[in-house]
């Protein structure tokens, strides 16, 4: 949904006020300003939010450029260029081209093994990775990443989804919004739709909690905070009741899961669709892909990325995320979402803000503006005059982040739901 016919100035200052310029570029290099719109669709995706947010009688001032890097400005962490911001994903050359690849599961050193038929060093597996990609396509490396679960794609020319306009507002006051999420795209969207009025209760399993559990604490506790947490057992008969008559109780579902992977809990999106919840659905490339991705790899696959004499560079941080799950809440919070299964392709989400090299009139990168120093900041010019280039910042969270499974029993009496043989109670 990229703002139509944005005038370069607005892209400019959008892109510069955001932090994601201050992220973006090689580490002894200037700060650049990506190509597309992507920070100018954020700033209107949250004033979307915050209209549905009026109806329910509250007030929210969110910048949605800022969103887009804030997450930086609790770890610390800055640009490192063909390096991923949080250290775990590599932009590599291969036979014809570029690629994205991601190694930050425990088990993805010894899938990068399987994808390159060869032992890697699980401290530092990317010399031997690089080697063989130097030797392959990139169209040989993306099927070989679908197969094995490995988020890895080659950098490609975007193209552009269809656009998909964005119906008026509807109030979420007193919704109930059931959030399966993990790590940022659908804890962000759960998140903003509480802070527009719904009830959020956050679900984990008592094997795969949230990862981001395990980063920074107050970023963990400004996308959850206000929220309710639940943890149950899908493997255990009452816990499955449970979750089924959870879910039969929302008002929208929020997941990012593979298909198949909620359809083993023995949830089916199309029937909660059916009785009328909102059901966003997202994804690294659709329901029908097989494809995994993380929000870096996924946002430079699409053709989001910077460029400079020696290469690309990766745009911000985990870039298709925060633009994901801001993307996700406002559909969410459109009149026309109950009763959808609305699916919410991070891929596409991140190409539809590239219609300036759509479909392959231009290499990825197009677009690139390095910053320039005045004095003691980094600035970039603007047809309506000069811009500094802005640091990631900080939101203060609703509150503390729940406990994991804390309000398991009050939430499931809450919805008049039976706790006789809930295992995790």
């Amino acid at each position: 949904m990229p703002a139509a016919e944005t005038p370069p100035s607005r892209r400019v200052r959008d892109w510069a006020e955001s932090g994601v310029a201050a992220l973006t570029g090689r580490p002894d290099g200037p700060p650049l300003v990506p190509p597309g719109d992507a920070a100018t669709v954020a700033r209107d995706l949250a004033a979307h939010v915050a209209a549905a947010a009026t109806l329910a009688g509250r007030t929210l001032d969110i910048d949605g450029a800022g969103v887009l890097s804030e997450r930086a400005a609790f770890t610390g962490r800055s640009r490192r260029g063909d390096v991923t911001v949080g250290g775990s994903g590599r932009l590599l050359r291969t036979a014809d081209g570029w690629a994205a690849v991601s190694c930050a599961r425990p088990d993805d050193p010894a899938l990068l093994g399987a994808l390159i038929s060869a032992e890697v060093d699980p401290a530092d597996p990317w010399p031997a990775v690089t080697a063989w990609l130097a030797s392959h396509s990139g169209a040989e490396l993306a099927d070989r990443a679908e197969m094995l679960g490995i988020a890895a794609a080659p950098v490609q020319p975007p193209t552009p989804p269809e656009p998909r306009p964005l119906a008026p507002p509807r109030s979420m006051d007193g919704l109930l919004v059931v959030d399966f999420g993990s790590l940022w795209a659908a804890p962000l969207c759960a998140h903003l739709l509480g802070l527009a009025g719904a009830r959020v209760v956050k679900v984990e399993t008592p094997s795969r909690p949230d990862g981001a559990r395990r980063g920074s604490p107050d970023f963990y506790a400004l996308l959850h905070g206000g929220h309710e947490s639940v943890c149950l057992d899908p493997g255990a008969p009452a816990d499955r009741r449970a979750l089924a008559e959870l879910v039969a109780a929302a008002d929208v579902v929020v997941e990012a899961s593979r298909p198949r992977a909620l359809a083993g809990f023995g949830l089916d999106a199309d029937a909660a669709a059916a009785r009328g919840a909102a059901w966003l659905s997202i994804t690294a490339a659709g329901r029908s892909s097989g494809r995994v991705g993380f929000g870096d790899d996924v946002a430079a696959s699409a053709g989001l990325v910077a460029t400079d004499a020696d290469g690309p560079m990766f745009v911000g941080d985990a870039f298709a995320d925060p633009l994901t799950g801001l993307t996700a809440a406002a559909l969410a919070c459109s009149a026309d979402a109950q009763g959808r299964l609305i699916e919410v392709s991070m891929t596409d989400v991140v190409a539809a803000t590239l219609t300036d090299t759509a479909a392959g009139t231009a290499p990825p990168g197009t677009g690139t503006v390095a910053a320039r120093r005045d004095g003691g900041r980094w600035v970039v010019d603007a047809e309506d005059g000069v811009v500094e280039i802005a640091l990631p910042r900080p939101r203060s969270a609703a509150g503390a982040a729940p406990e994991l499974g804390r309000d398991t029993n009050a939430v499931l009496r809450s919805l008049g739901i039976a706790t006789a043989g809930v295992s995790t109670l």
